[in-house]
Order: structure tokens, then C-alpha cells, then sequence
């Protein structure tokens, strides 16, 4: 069983502060929602999700979720912000999402309770938040059925992505709320990588995020030095 609680009480507190601004989209979270269709689309293009059985985890307000419920999928969202939470369910109520639920319980405590239930697992912008990132990873491949997608996205931590994303963006450009990451907690792709294939996810693909703050356009690249996101796929029985 899960002894300790794999999450930050203060980082917690951070968001469940700002959770009324979630589905404010010239708010703090603006670039969540700006990002939001390149993550849909490029998960879209490794895997069909209408139809498919899908859990976000660290869903906070929703964005990736109800997007991906519009798809035709089946959602579940986690996350273990209550006030997050709430603005979620109070979203899909108010855009009649189909197929969405929301449930306030760690990755770690559903891959015992549902091991294997899920046909593609997405965890994005979550895992630099956590004290033990390789905890969530494992638990993410927990929960994915054989021959199933897990898709994750994080920070780098290299200078390049110190000085865009936490100076440049949180002091320089405001456009995230000083102190939403901390250096120390960026993931480097090695390590990431690292951890998939300890929890036994095949590495399929990487992309990185690149972005203008003049034009605010931002779109996916093989520039990995900031943002990234990695698709792997759970091997199917037959093929371990």
C-alpha cells in the first residue's frame, strides 16, 4: 500500500488558490490554454481517443480533460486540489461535457485500486510539482492497459530553460505566476526516459515546445532544451 502522499502540500495550496482563474483564458493559466490544442492534436496523432477509456492525472482545472472528453473519449481526471476540482466538474456541467468525471485521489492509490483500466493515461505539466516523480511515472504504467499510451510533458532543467521559463516567463514576461516552477524540480529527457523504462514504458516519441512571446505562437519542434513532451507505449504481454 502507499504509505506517504506523493504530492507538495504547498504547491497544492498554490493552484487551489488561483483555481478560479482556471477557465479564465487571459488569466494566469493563459498559456495552458494556449498550449492546450498542440497537446490534443499531437496525442491525437499517435493514438485515437474517441471511444478509448482515458485518464488525466494531475488534471487541475480540466483543459486537457475536456478536450479530450469532446473527442469522443471517456475521461477521468485526478488530481488532489479540491478547489481545482470543483472548477472542473463546474465546467463540464456548464459545456454539457459528455463522458467526464473527476475524483480527487493520488495516481499512486488508483494504480492499486485500477491497475491496467485505462487505454491511454496523460500526464501533463505535472510531474516538475511532485517530491517523487518516478513514483508518478510507475503509476501512470500501472494504470495503462498492455498496448496502451501513457504521454507526458514536463520541463527541462538546463540553463536555457532557467532563464525562458522561470525568469522570462514568471518575472520578465509575467506569463505565469512567480514561483510556479522551481529549478530544482525540472526533469531532464534523460531522466524522464529513465524513469519509463523502470516502470517498463517503451519510448516512442519526443517533441519539444518551442514559443515566441511576441507573436505568443507557440508550436512543437526537436528543441527539447525547455519544454518537452514524450509519448511511450506499454508493451502488450506477448511482446515482454
Amino acid at each position: 500500500m502507499t504509505s506517504k502522499l506523493n504530492a507538495d502540500p504547498a504547491e497544492l495550496a498554490k493552484f487551489s488558490d488561483l483555481a478560479h482563474r482556471w477557465w479564465d483564458k487571459e488569466g494566469e493559466f493563459k498559456p495552458l490554454h494556449q498550449i492546450n490544442p498542440l497537446r490534443l492534436d499531437w496525442i491525437r496523432q499517435t493514438t485515437q481517443l474517441n471511444g478509448k477509456v482515458v485518464l488525466d492525472v494531475g488534471c487541475g482545472g480540466g483543459i486537457l480533460a475536456d478536450s479530450m472528453a469532446h473527442t469522443g473519449a471517456s475521461v477521468t481526471g485526478i488530481d488532489l486540489a479540491a478547489k481545482a476540482l470543483r472548477v472542473a466538474q463546474l465546467h463540464a456541467l456548464e459545456a454539457q461535457t459528455p463522458t467526464i468525471q473527476y475524483q480527487k485521489i493520488s495516481v499512486e492509490a488508483l494504480a492499486e485500486q485500477q491497475p491496467e483500466s485505462f487505454d491511454v493515461v496523460t500526464c501533463m505539466e505535472m510531474l516538475e510539482h511532485v517530491p517523487d516523480p518516478s513514483s508518478v511515472v510507475h503509476a501512470c504504467a500501472a494504470l495503462v492497459k498492455p498496448g496502451g499510451w501513457v504521454f507526458f510533458s514536463t520541463l527541462n532543467r538546463s540553463a536555457k530553460s532557467f532563464l525562458f521559463a522561470v525568469l522570462g516567463a514568471e518575472y520578465v514576461l509575467n506569463l505565469l505566476p512567480k514561483g510556479t516552477h522551481e529549478y530544482a524540480k525540472m526533469i531532464r529527457p534523460s531522466e524522464l526516459a529513465a524513469y519509463c523504462r523502470s516502470a517498463g514504458l517503451d519510448l516512442r516519441d519526443a517533441k519539444g515546445m518551442e514559443h515566441n512571446p511576441i507573436t505568443q505562437r507557440y508550436w512543437l519542434s526537436a528543441d527539447t532544451s525547455v519544454n518537452y513532451l514524450i509519448a511511450t507505449q506499454k508493451p502488450m504481454d506477448s511482446e515482454k
